[in-house]
């Protein structure tokens, strides 16, 4: 089955985080549409292209270096195609490689594997939670789950750490393997090559696994009690696709921005209160415009949402023949030709990527500059190093120099 194809599981492993931490939003979303972004559809190539790779480096018999070849060739058709593909999944097999050759003896593998935890589902329920592995691998008493993340985002950095998604694999592996395999030892890796330092890797034992087992089940039986909690926030929400119109949400948001005990205070705000707000305005920054997205698509539908309505907004004018328009302007003596166009260089990152990016580095490497970008305000813990415009005592010295 492809990518495309798979079914979502009720209890899906790669919604775990939301419906752990926001039960009530389990049922409450059920019904949604569930639309996809084009990370997420480039996402899903990129993982077919992974999965071949995958496969080859572990039976060449199983996929052959032609058969990618002839599969990249397929996949190139695809508008959401992009050569850095082909870079970034040899990332994801080079890690596998690494892990696997330390091994004192061949793994059990498999690749692109879906995995059932039945046994911290609800009665009724016990189909109904399952996901797919990218790569799983055994070796004596030890398992490997390694999952392979397309997103570029350093706000969208996935910690393998206590991952529930992951957790939920190896369960589901450990379900049903433990009467062949004597599993003690759990590792998670999480290869997000995009990112420059996108590999995160966490290990437990099985008893913390089992204890999160029972945790699992806990949550999944509040999750279909129908009187299940809800905990919105910034992350648990983000995907949700009841997010825009969930009650629980909007309460929250309506707190976090005009429920405010001021009391007596200075005229101006500390940098520690301008931090917090920043902080609690974050969702509402999306909810409003999550709100604003919803409620166009009711306009556009003809159902009233009082005080707002849907509008035309500023058009743009094209050519419906370019090619008569510029003829009969040159030929009417109207205009010049060479002043119709205008002859343009094509931007570093355009050449790069016409050529590869090997290949521009040995040619034109040693010609490129690294321009710092424009500063940007990010979460404190986000990984890239703080800059300031405070000039440091060595800089100084050198400048004096």
């Amino acid at each position: 089955m492809g990518h495309e194809e798979r079914t979502h599981a009720l209890f899906g492993a790669s919604s775990a985080h939301r419906w752990l931490s926001c039960p009530g939003s389990l049922l409450l979303e059920k019904d949604f549409p569930d639309t996809k972004s084009e990370a997420a559809a480039e996402g899903t190539l990129a993982h077919e292209l992974a999965e071949l790779k995958a496969r080859n480096y572990f039976n060449h018999l199983d996929v052959s270096k032609k058969k990618i070849t002839y599969a990249v060739k397929k996949m190139k058709e695809n508008e959401r195609w992009d050569d850095e593909m082909l870079v970034h999944t040899d990332t994801y097999i080079d890690y596998i490689r690494d892990v696997s050759i330390k091994m004192p003896s061949t793994p059990v593998y498999y690749i692109e594997h879906k995995v059932y935890y039945r046994e911290c589902m609800p009665d009724g329920h016990k189909e109904d939670g399952f996901g797919t592995a990218d790569c799983v691998m055994i070796q004596g008493n030890s398992l490997y789950i390694l999952d392979f993340k397309y997103g570029k985002s350093p706000d969208g950095r996935v910690s393998a750490e206590k991952n529930p998604q992951m957790m939920l694999y190896a369960l589901g592996v450990y379900e049903a393997c433990r009467m062949i395999y004597q599993i003690q030892d759990i590792h998670l890796a999480i290869i997000q090559p995009r990112l420059p330092d996108g590999i995160s890797e966490w290990s437990c034992s099985l008893e913390e696994l089992l204890q999160f087992r029972d945790y699992v089940k806990e949550r999944a039986e509040l999750a279909v009690s129908g009187n299940a909690e809800y905990n919105p926030g910034p992350k648990t929400c983000k995907y949700c696709r009841a997010k825009a119109r969930c009650r629980a949400r909007s309460e929250y948001n309506v707190r976090l921005a005009f429920s405010q005990d001021l009391g007596k205070l200075p005229p101006l705000i500390s940098n520690e209160e301008m931090g917090k707000y920043l902080l609690q305005g974050e969702d509402v920054e999306k909810w409003m415009k999550d709100l604003k997205e919803t409620a166009l698509s009711k306009c556009l539908a003809g159902e009233a949402v009082p005080g707002w309505k849907a509008v035309e907004g500023r058009g743009s004018r094209d050519w419906t023949d370019m090619d008569a328009a510029f003829e009969k302007l040159t030929k009417g003596g109207i205009i010049a030709e060479e002043v119709l166009w205008e002859k343009k260089p094509l931007t570093l990152a355009q050449v790069e990527k016409a050529i590869g990016k090997k290949d521009f580095a040995d040619a034109v490497g040693d010609l490129v500059i690294k321009n710092p970008g424009k500063p940007t305000l990010v979460k404190e813990s986000d990984r890239r190093e703080a800059v300031t415009n405070k000039v440091s005592a060595k800089e100084a010295f050198k400048e004096d120099k």
